[in-house]
Order: structure tokens, then C-alpha cells, then sequence
């Protein structure tokens, strides 16, 4: 797990090492433990290093095949890569490192760009192919991991996050009138390869790039995913049966693949709670948890400690909770928001970048639930949209847009007016083919797009701010890929997550299946009130606010007189003014400085 970068030239020069320096610094707390830097012809790679798998410096990057005259930067985990380098070694292949960062190097050797078929796990990386003149670059099949690139007039320049790109200098950083749209609609989500900036653009998911020293660009896909049921019909206890083996093969791998310890992200909820479970039946002995907890605000409770709690008691966990007050949200504030590679309203993002930072200090690797709401139709929306009726779009936006198209027109200035580009994205996807039911192609819209660009990526952001690890073994993608072939009814039995509940039942507390759905819970940036609403405020009508005229001003003031008016939350209780406060303090944060 680490922070990668690059450059290659279409210009017959060489790109400057200072700029990949620049870059570098922007990625250090990704990985905090070495550095390195890499320069041949028109090619240069920065690497920050977080040693998860093989600690020795032989395993450091860029790293570097002088016999196969391949270079690589890398930053993820590959689960398969024991097998796979058995598989190369068989083939001749001889290795001077024991990570799975030369097993991708080989891997490319062998079966070239198609090696990413046969990887298991979460990755971005770029390698430079010094024969054929090529920088090929690559993203896992769900976007765990993040890969940012910009087009310059001289080439281009990829980074894992957003701030080291503008650090390189020459990107365009005016508004993306169709990412806005995003933004504000699907509190935001903006899917690749769009960002709020015109001139960042992101590996979609499942994507590979390939660019020479001419400029010949090609990006292809190389994975989608199916929603439709297989050719053999199964009974529920079967697909229960069959889902409970994959996620506990999923776990397992998650588990054993590291040379550190590895620790679980506890919120009190089902899908953390079960990885316990699964963790404690698979042997763990010393298994390490984290909760976080803030103040309650009225009735909105601001910890779940009542139902992690019980999960430490049954497993006798070695753990960890910390208890956030008020206070101490609103100064670490801006720390989050500096470490978002893209602009994220999830209450949670402050929340994860908290916790994080003290799980850090703990242990390197974390397990989380990410994923398995989306997976397993765990959110309250969905039933909702499964009664209504009408087109596919209509029974989607209805229970899950945050304000219409005519609200958006409301929410910004008349220069960022456009077409309703949102509906017209969502229509185009939920029309895709291989997807069965309506069900079938919104959850597969969800786990394949939308969750890459929210909670994924937030988790990302907030656990690497503090060189930490996040694993997802719900977006393992052999689990996901027989999931999707699940009837949806099944997934949302029993309110939602039938099929893990059936699995938890005797596993983990009662009290955690049967309990309601709950939200990693953040109450100041969701009622606004006090010191909140006057540092939203201080945002809104700031110079900086008011000179890049983004905001519909008489939208503004509606916001910051009433912001707890039903109206001014979203259809999945969000609140609007804190979207609105968001998106302009990471502008003046992350884009105004360069």
C-alpha cells in the first residue's frame, strides 16, 4: 500500500525529477516508510512506500527488472500473488524479491497487459515497458485503489491523489460543469473518468491505459460485471450456503497475505461485527478492533459502542474505542478535508480520518466493511425502489437523487447551467445489458460506479492520510461476482442483507442482526448548529466563496437561515448546506493555493 506517480513525455524530453519530487511530497502520508524516484528517457516514477509485504528494501520501489527491462510502481495488494509466482517460477521466471509487487512485474512479462486478469486483489500501477516504449497503467476491478492522470501539452502525469497532480503544475483547474451536476446529485459521486476539476481525470474501474512516447493513447476494459441468474436454478440455502464460502475465503485472504499484524475497523454494525465473527472462527487469537464515537445530538445518536461493545465481549477482542467530542471535530476539520483526493459530503469521512489516526498508531492493516450494503441491498432506498413505478430512471432518482435537476439550476450560479447530465449518465448505465431485473442493474450501477467514488474512496483517503491499510473483503471480486448472480429478493429479505444475516445468526449477538440499519454516525455535519453552522457560514460568505461565483446566492442564504428545514436535506438525509460548504472549503484547500 503505498502513493504512486509518473510522467511521460510526448515530446522528446525528458521530464524534470523536481516535479515528480513535487508530486511526491503531496503523497508521503500514504507511505510514510521510504521513498524512491526513477528517470529513463521520456519516463519518470516517484513511489512513498507503506511496507505491508516483504519489509526488506528489496522490495522498494520503483522497482526496477534490468533483464526484462521493466519498471514498475505499484500500490495495493495482490491476494493471489503466492500462486501466481509459483505459476511464474514454473515458467522460468526467477525472482530476487519475496512481495507481490515483482509477481505483477513478471506477470506483465508473461501475459502482458492481460496479466490483470488473472490478479486478485486491489490495485493501481503503472510500468514502463523500456522495449516497446509503453507506460502501461491499471486499476482493480472494483476501484479500490485510486489512479488520477492529467493530459499536458507535453504528455501526461498520473498520482493517487488529486493535490499531487496540481502539484506538478500545468493542469486546468476551472469547474467541470458535468461533474458539478454529479456532485450535487449524487451527493458526490462523480464516476470516472470525470473529477470536479476539467483538467484531473480518473481510471475508471476495470481500465487499463496504455501510452507511448508519440502520444498513442488506448484505454481499455478488461472486466464488467454480470447481474443476471445463472443457468442452474439454486434454492436460498444454497446461494446462502455458497455466499457464506466466498466471503469466508475473502476474509482469509485478507487476513494471511501481510507481514503485520491486521486489525478490524468495529463500528457496532452488522458487516464489521461479522468480519470479527469470521476472523475469530478462522483462528485469529490475538484479533485487534477500533470504534469511534461522537456526541449525541438531540434523538441522532453519535455512537454505536452499545453494539461493539457486545461484539468485543463475545470475541474478547483486544480493543480500542475512542469517544470524539464536539470540540475536537471542528479544528481537525480541515486535516480531513485537506486529505480528500476529491470533494466527499460523508459524514464519515471526518469520522474514518479520526479513527484512523489512532488505529495507526496500533497496526498497519485494517479489515473493513465497505461494500456489503451495496452488495447485499443494505440501504433503505432500495426497497423504496423497488415498490415505485415508472421508467428505471424515475423509480432510481425518486429515492436517491439529492435535489432535481430544477434545484440544481436553483443551487448555482447561471454560468455552470447545462443539460440534466446526470439523468442522462444514470439512464445510459441502468440500460447496460446483462441485467436482469431492475434490482439487478441498480445494485450493479451501486457496487461498479457509485461506491467507488463514495464510500470506497473515502475509506481510501481517510485510513492512507495516516499510512494505514484498509482491506474490503465484501468488494472481494469472486464474492461480488456471485452476489450479483443472487436473486435480489433474497438480498432484501429481512430488511436487507438477508443472506449475511442467515450467515451472522449464532455467530455474532443477536442484538447486532436485529438491530436497525445504522450509519456511521457524524451528527454535527448532519443537524447544523453553533459553532458548525458559523463555520459553514464563514465559508459560504467568504471572499474566495464570493469571487469564484460558483453559488446561486439567494440558495446560499435559504440554506444558512433554515438549514434544519426538511427541505434542506437530501432524500438520503444529507444535509445540503454542508454539500454546499464542502465543495467550496476543499476548493479553497486543495486548488486555490496552486
Amino acid at each position: 500500500m503505498c502513493g504512486i506517480c509518473g510522467e511521460i513525455r510526448c515530446d522528446n524530453q525528458s521530464p524534470d525529477l523536481e516535479t515528480i519530487h513535487n508530486m511526491m511530497v503531496k503523497l508521503q502520508r500514504r507511505g510514510p516508510d521510504s521513498a524512491g524516484d526513477y528517470l529513463d528517457g521520456p519516463v519518470a516514477l516517484g513511489h512513498r512506500r507503506l511496507s505491508i509485504i516483504d519489509l526488506s528494501e528489496r522490495a522498494n520501489q520503483p522497482m526496477v527488472d534490468q533483464r526484462l527491462k521493466l519498471t514498475i510502481v505499484f500500490n495495493g495488494t495482490i491476494y493471489n500473488y503466492p500462486q501466481l509466482r509459483e505459476q511464474l517460477i514454473e515458467k522460468g521466471y526467477q525472482f530476487f524479491s519475496s512481495g507481490d509487487t515483482e509477481v505483477i512485474l513478471k506477470a506483465y512479462a508473461e501475459w502482458g497487459e492481460q496479466c490483470v486478469q488473472r490478479l486478485h486483489g486491489m490495485f493501481a500501477f503503472a510500468i514502463w515497458d523500456q522495449t516497446n516504449g509503453k507506460l502501461f497503467l491499471a486499476r482493480d476491478r472494483l476501484g479500490i485503489k485510486p489512479l488520477y492522470y492529467a493530459q499536458t501539452e507535453t504528455g501526461l502525469r498520473f498520482a493517487s491523489n488529486t493535490q499531487a497532480l496540481l502539484a506538478g503544475g500545468a493542469v486546468d483547474k476551472s469547474i467541470d460543469p458535468v461533474a458539478l451536476h454529479h456532485q450535487f446529485t449524487l451527493h458526490a459521486v462523480i464516476p470516472a473518468p470525470r473529477t470536479i476539476l476539467q483538467g484531473v481525470r480518473k481510471l475508471p474501474p476495470a481500465h487499463t491505459m496504455s501510452i507511448t512516447a508519440q502520444g498513442k493513447t488506448e484505454i481499455n476494459r478488461y472486466w464488467d460485471l454480470q447481474a443476471k441468474r445463472p443457468a442452474e436454478f439454486k434454492h436460498e440455502i444454497e446461494w446462502i450456503d455458497l455466499i457464506h464460502e466466498a466471503l469466508k475465503k475473502a476474509v482469509e485472504r485478507r487476513k494471511v497475505i501481510a507481514d503485520v499484524p491486521v486489525g478490524v475497523l468495529l463500528s457496532g454494525g452488522l458487516d464489521s461485527s461479522l468480519l470479527v465473527g469470521l476472523l475469530a472462527e478462522a483462528g485469529v487469537q490475538d484479533l485487534r478492533t477500533f470504534s469511534i464515537g461522537f456526541e449525541d445530538i438531540g434523538e441522532e445518536r453519535g455512537s454505536e459502542f452499545e453494539y461493539s461493545d457486545q461484539v468485543v465481549e463475545r470475541f474478547q477482542t483486544q480493543h480500542k474505542k475512542i469517544h470524539i467530542s464536539n470540540t475536537e471535530v471542528l479544528p481537525r476539520l480541515p486535516e480531513a478535508v485537506a486529505n480528500m483526493a476529491e470533494p466527499m459530503v460523508g459524514q464519515d469521512a471526518v469520522a474514518f480520518y479520526l479513527l484512523s489516526e489512532q488505529v495507526s498508531k496500533e497496526v498497519k492493516v485494517v479489515q473493513s466493511g465497505q461494500g456489503a450494503d451495496e452488495v447485499f441491498g443494505g440501504y433503505f432506498w432500495y426497497p423504496l425502489m423497488q415498490e415505485a413505478q415508472g421508467s428505471d430512471l424515475e423509480r432510481f432518482s425518486g429515492h436517491y437523487f439529492d435535489r432535481s435537476h430544477a434545484e440544481f439550476l436553483q443551487t448555482v450560479s447561471n454560468s455552470y447551467h447545462g443539460e440534466d447530465y446526470t439523468s442522462d449518465w444514470v439512464s445510459e448505465e441502468l440500460s447496460l445489458p446483462h441485467g436482469e431485473t431492475f434490482m439487478d442493474r441498480v445494485l450493479r450501477l451501486d457496487v461498479t460506479r457509485l461506491i467507488v467514488d463514495d464510500p470506497v474512496k473515502r475509506v481510501d483517503n481517510m485510513t492512507m492520510a495516516w499510512g494505514l491499510e484498509a482491506r474490503v473483503p465484501f468488494l472481494d471480486h469472486e464474492l461480488v461476482e456471485l452476489a450479483a448472480q443472487m436473486p435480489p429478493e433474497l438480498k432484501l429479505k429481512s430488511g436487507g442483507k438477508h443472506p449475511l444475516k442467515v450467515i451472522a445468526r449464532g455467530l455474532v449477538p443477536d442484538a447486532v442482526i436485529d438491530r436497525p440499519k445504522g450509519y456511521f454516525p457524524m451528527p454535527a455535519l448532519k443537524y447544523v448548529r453553533g459553532e458548525f453552522l458559523n463555520f459553514m457560514g464563514d465559508i459560504l460568505t467568504s471572499q474566495a466563496c464570493l469571487k469564484r461565483g460558483l453559488y446561486n446566492r439567494t440558495y446560499v442564504d435559504k440554506l444558512l437561515a433554515d438549514p434544519e428545514n426538511d427541505q434542506h436535506f437530501t432524500r438520503i438525509k444529507g444535509s445540503k448546506l454542508w454539500h454546499l460548504s464542502l465543495l467550496e472549503y476543499w476548493l479553497q484547500l486543495n486548488v486555490d493555493p496552486y
